[in-house]
Protein backbone atom coordinates (compact mmCIF):
# COMPACT_ATOMS: atom_id res chain seq x y z
CA UNK A 1 0.00 0.00 0.00
CA UNK A 2 1.12 3.18 -0.57
CA UNK A 3 -0.39 6.24 -0.04
CA UNK A 4 -2.09 8.04 -2.97
CA UNK A 5 -0.17 12.05 -3.14
CA UNK A 6 3.38 10.17 -2.70
CA UNK A 7 2.69 8.12 -5.68
CA UNK A 8 1.76 11.11 -7.87
CA UNK A 9 4.94 12.85 -6.63
CA UNK A 10 6.67 9.50 -7.26
CA UNK A 11 5.53 9.52 -10.94
CA UNK A 12 5.68 13.87 -11.09
CA UNK A 13 9.41 13.08 -10.56
CA UNK A 14 9.88 10.26 -12.58
CA UNK A 15 9.08 11.44 -15.31
CA UNK A 16 10.01 15.28 -14.75
CA UNK A 17 6.26 16.04 -15.37
CA UNK A 18 6.36 19.97 -14.75
CA UNK A 19 9.00 20.54 -17.40
CA UNK A 20 6.16 20.20 -19.93
CA UNK A 21 4.04 22.64 -21.53
CA UNK A 22 1.31 20.31 -22.72
CA UNK A 23 -2.26 20.00 -24.63
CA UNK A 24 -3.62 18.40 -20.63
CA UNK A 25 -3.06 18.13 -17.27
CA UNK A 26 -0.15 15.81 -16.31
CA UNK A 27 -0.47 14.05 -13.21
CA UNK A 28 -3.98 13.51 -11.00
CA UNK A 29 -6.64 14.17 -12.82
CA UNK A 30 -9.49 13.07 -10.37
CA UNK A 31 -9.12 12.54 -6.63
CA UNK A 32 -10.07 9.21 -5.45
CA UNK A 33 -9.47 6.92 -2.13
CA UNK A 34 -5.90 8.28 -0.24
CA UNK A 35 -4.22 4.72 -0.26
CA UNK A 36 -3.37 2.85 -3.14
CA UNK A 37 -3.13 -1.10 -3.05
CA UNK A 38 -4.11 -2.05 -6.72
CA UNK A 39 -2.83 -0.18 -9.82
CA UNK A 40 -4.99 -0.63 -13.21
CA UNK A 41 -3.16 0.85 -16.72
CA UNK A 42 -4.10 1.46 -19.63
CA UNK A 43 -3.45 3.57 -22.95
CA UNK A 44 -6.68 5.56 -22.50
CA UNK A 45 -9.21 6.16 -19.86
CA UNK A 46 -12.25 5.27 -22.01
CA UNK A 47 -15.66 3.64 -20.05
CA UNK A 48 -14.28 0.23 -20.99
CA UNK A 49 -11.32 0.14 -19.29
CA UNK A 50 -13.17 2.14 -16.36
CA UNK A 51 -15.66 -0.96 -16.26
CA UNK A 52 -12.50 -3.56 -16.29
CA UNK A 53 -11.15 -1.31 -12.95
CA UNK A 54 -14.45 -1.54 -11.16
CA UNK A 55 -14.38 -5.07 -11.57
CA UNK A 56 -10.96 -5.33 -10.33
CA UNK A 57 -11.49 -2.87 -7.48
CA UNK A 58 -8.28 -0.80 -8.38
CA UNK A 59 -7.55 2.11 -6.37
CA UNK A 60 -6.17 4.30 -9.23
CA UNK A 61 -6.02 3.85 -13.17
CA UNK A 62 -3.19 5.30 -14.68
CA UNK A 63 -3.21 6.59 -18.61
CA UNK A 64 -1.41 8.17 -21.47
CA UNK A 65 -4.64 9.72 -22.53
CA UNK A 66 -6.72 11.06 -19.71
CA UNK A 67 -9.24 14.07 -20.17
CA UNK A 68 -9.56 17.52 -19.51
CA UNK A 69 -7.52 18.59 -23.04
CA UNK A 70 -7.25 21.84 -24.28
CA UNK A 71 -10.11 23.56 -26.09
CA UNK A 72 -12.61 20.37 -24.80
CA UNK A 73 -15.83 21.67 -23.28
CA UNK A 74 -15.49 22.63 -19.71
CA UNK A 75 -19.05 21.51 -18.56
CA UNK A 76 -19.09 17.92 -16.91
CA UNK A 77 -22.09 16.30 -19.32
CA UNK A 78 -22.95 13.44 -21.38
CA UNK A 79 -20.03 11.20 -21.14
CA UNK A 80 -17.44 13.19 -19.15
CA UNK A 81 -20.06 13.05 -16.62
CA UNK A 82 -20.70 9.19 -16.75
CA UNK A 83 -16.85 8.47 -16.65
CA UNK A 84 -16.14 11.27 -13.66
CA UNK A 85 -19.14 9.82 -11.71
CA UNK A 86 -17.68 6.29 -11.92
CA UNK A 87 -14.27 7.44 -10.79
CA UNK A 88 -16.31 8.93 -7.67
CA UNK A 89 -18.57 6.88 -6.77
CA UNK A 90 -15.91 3.74 -6.57
CA UNK A 91 -13.15 6.06 -4.73
CA UNK A 92 -10.80 5.41 -8.01
CA UNK A 93 -7.98 7.82 -8.72
CA UNK A 94 -7.14 9.15 -12.42
CA UNK A 95 -3.66 9.91 -13.10
CA UNK A 96 -2.14 10.56 -16.54
CA UNK A 97 0.78 11.20 -18.44
CA UNK A 98 0.66 12.67 -22.01
CA UNK A 99 4.13 14.11 -23.44
CA UNK A 100 6.00 13.44 -20.00
CA UNK A 101 5.62 9.71 -21.14
CA UNK A 102 6.37 9.86 -24.68
CA UNK A 103 9.62 11.27 -23.99
CA UNK A 104 11.11 9.38 -20.81
CA UNK A 105 14.12 8.07 -21.72
CA UNK A 106 13.78 4.81 -20.12
CA UNK A 107 10.02 4.22 -19.24
CA UNK A 108 8.48 6.01 -21.85
CA UNK A 109 6.52 5.37 -25.71
CA UNK A 110 9.45 6.03 -28.01
CA UNK A 111 11.76 4.13 -25.65
CA UNK A 112 9.41 1.10 -24.83
CA UNK A 113 8.89 1.14 -28.81
CA UNK A 114 12.42 1.16 -29.67
CA UNK A 115 13.08 -1.50 -27.07
CA UNK A 116 10.04 -3.90 -28.54
CA UNK A 117 11.10 -3.62 -32.28
CA UNK A 118 14.56 -3.47 -31.86
CA UNK A 119 16.26 -0.31 -32.85
CA UNK A 120 19.48 0.92 -31.58
CA UNK A 121 18.86 4.51 -30.25
CA UNK A 122 21.23 7.11 -31.19
CA UNK A 123 19.34 10.40 -29.56
CA UNK A 124 16.75 12.57 -30.15
CA UNK A 125 16.06 15.28 -32.80
CA UNK A 126 14.27 17.64 -31.25
CA UNK A 127 16.07 17.72 -27.72
CA UNK A 128 17.62 15.76 -25.01
CA UNK A 129 16.75 12.22 -24.12
CA UNK A 130 14.03 12.49 -21.76
CA UNK A 131 12.72 15.74 -23.01
CA UNK A 132 12.88 15.54 -26.54
CA UNK A 133 9.93 13.55 -28.79
CA UNK A 134 11.53 12.93 -32.21
CA UNK A 135 13.85 9.90 -31.41
CA UNK A 136 16.45 8.64 -34.33
CA UNK A 137 18.44 5.58 -34.37
CA UNK A 138 19.34 2.28 -36.40
CA UNK A 139 18.04 -0.90 -37.18
CA UNK A 140 20.19 -3.60 -36.93
CA UNK A 141 20.58 -4.02 -40.29
CA UNK A 142 19.57 -2.41 -43.54
CA UNK A 143 16.19 -3.36 -44.53
CA UNK A 144 13.84 -3.04 -47.35
CA UNK A 145 10.85 -0.96 -46.68
CA UNK A 146 8.19 -4.05 -47.24
CA UNK A 147 10.12 -6.01 -44.76
CA UNK A 148 10.61 -3.04 -42.46
CA UNK A 149 6.83 -2.70 -42.28
CA UNK A 150 5.72 -6.39 -42.19
CA UNK A 151 7.89 -6.54 -39.08
CA UNK A 152 6.04 -3.76 -37.04
CA UNK A 153 3.11 -5.03 -38.40
CA UNK A 154 3.57 -8.11 -36.70
CA UNK A 155 5.44 -6.76 -33.77
CA UNK A 156 2.60 -4.81 -33.20
CA UNK A 157 -0.44 -7.16 -33.79
CA UNK A 158 -1.81 -4.02 -36.04
CA UNK A 159 -1.34 -3.76 -39.35
CA UNK A 160 0.35 -0.73 -40.65
CA UNK A 161 0.21 1.48 -43.66
CA UNK A 162 3.08 2.52 -45.20
CA UNK A 163 4.02 4.88 -47.81
CA UNK A 164 6.99 4.11 -50.12
CA UNK A 165 9.39 6.71 -51.67
CA UNK A 166 10.69 5.19 -54.68
CA UNK A 167 13.66 7.25 -54.62
CA UNK A 168 15.09 5.15 -51.50
CA UNK A 169 16.27 2.00 -51.68
CA UNK A 170 16.74 0.19 -48.71
CA UNK A 171 16.79 1.94 -44.95
CA UNK A 172 18.90 1.92 -41.96
CA UNK A 173 18.37 5.26 -40.51
CA UNK A 174 14.99 5.61 -39.00
CA UNK A 175 13.69 7.91 -36.63
CA UNK A 176 10.37 7.76 -34.47
CA UNK A 177 7.41 9.39 -32.95
CA UNK A 178 4.85 7.72 -31.22
CA UNK A 179 0.63 8.39 -31.18
CA UNK A 180 -0.14 11.59 -33.15
CA UNK A 181 3.39 12.83 -35.22
CA UNK A 182 2.82 12.50 -38.64
CA UNK A 183 3.58 16.31 -39.10
CA UNK A 184 7.21 15.40 -37.53
CA UNK A 185 8.20 13.80 -41.24
CA UNK A 186 9.63 16.98 -42.49
CA UNK A 187 12.30 17.35 -39.31
CA UNK A 188 12.85 13.74 -39.34
CA UNK A 189 13.86 13.97 -43.15
CA UNK A 190 15.85 16.76 -42.63
CA UNK A 191 18.29 15.08 -39.17
CA UNK A 192 19.00 12.21 -42.38
CA UNK A 193 16.27 9.65 -41.25
CA UNK A 194 15.44 7.58 -44.36
CA UNK A 195 11.95 6.49 -42.57
CA UNK A 196 9.70 7.67 -40.36
CA UNK A 197 7.54 5.79 -37.91
CA UNK A 198 4.67 7.24 -36.21
CA UNK A 199 1.05 5.97 -35.26
CA UNK A 200 -1.21 8.28 -37.39
CA UNK A 201 -1.51 9.31 -41.35
CA UNK A 202 -2.99 12.32 -42.82
CA UNK A 203 -3.97 13.21 -46.51
CA UNK A 204 -1.14 15.10 -46.87
CA UNK A 205 1.74 12.89 -45.10
CA UNK A 206 1.27 11.00 -48.29
CA UNK A 207 2.80 13.94 -50.99
CA UNK A 208 5.29 14.90 -48.18
CA UNK A 209 7.20 11.36 -47.65
CA UNK A 210 6.78 10.61 -51.70
CA UNK A 211 8.08 14.12 -52.63
CA UNK A 212 10.85 14.70 -50.19
CA UNK A 213 12.11 10.98 -50.39
CA UNK A 214 11.67 9.67 -47.21
CA UNK A 215 9.35 6.51 -46.63
CA UNK A 216 6.63 7.10 -43.79
CA UNK A 217 5.24 3.82 -41.85
CA UNK A 218 1.64 5.04 -39.70
CA UNK A 219 1.88 1.77 -37.50
CA UNK A 220 -1.35 2.43 -35.03
CA UNK A 221 -2.05 5.72 -32.77
CA UNK A 222 -2.79 2.91 -29.93
CA UNK A 223 -0.37 0.31 -30.94
CA UNK A 224 2.51 2.40 -30.65
CA UNK A 225 1.73 3.74 -27.21
CA UNK A 226 1.02 0.30 -25.32
CA UNK A 227 4.19 0.39 -24.00
CA UNK A 228 5.02 2.96 -21.81
CA UNK A 229 2.14 2.91 -19.63
CA UNK A 230 2.84 -0.69 -18.76
CA UNK A 231 6.60 0.09 -18.20
CA UNK A 232 5.40 2.75 -15.76
CA UNK A 233 3.06 0.45 -14.09
CA UNK A 234 5.72 -2.05 -13.25
CA UNK A 235 8.61 0.36 -12.59
CA UNK A 236 5.71 1.42 -9.75
CA UNK A 237 4.86 -2.02 -8.43
CA UNK A 238 8.58 -2.86 -8.41
CA UNK A 239 9.44 0.40 -6.38
CA UNK A 240 6.14 0.52 -4.21
CA UNK A 241 4.66 -3.55 -3.84
CA UNK A 242 1.43 -2.90 -5.03
CA UNK A 243 -0.47 -4.72 -7.57
CA UNK A 244 -0.35 -3.43 -11.30
CA UNK A 245 -2.35 -5.13 -14.20
CA UNK A 246 -2.52 -4.08 -17.60
CA UNK A 247 -5.62 -3.80 -19.73
CA UNK A 248 -5.39 -3.64 -23.58
CA UNK A 249 -9.00 -2.25 -24.74
CA UNK A 250 -8.33 -2.99 -28.50
CA UNK A 251 -8.78 0.39 -30.64
CA UNK A 252 -7.70 -0.40 -34.34
CA UNK A 253 -6.89 3.51 -35.25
Amino acid sequence: MIYRDQLVAACDHQLRAAQFKDFTINGLQVAGTDCVKRVMTGVTACQALLDEAVAWKADMVLVHHGYFWKNEPVAITGMKQKRIKMLLDHGINLLAYHLPLDAHAELGNNAELARHLGWKVEGCIDGELGVGLLWSGRLTQPSSIHALAAQISQSLQRESLMIEAPQVGEVERIAWCTGGAQDMIASAYEAGAQVFVSGEISERTTHLAREMGIHYIAAGHHATERYGIQALGEWLADEYAIEHRFVDIDNPA
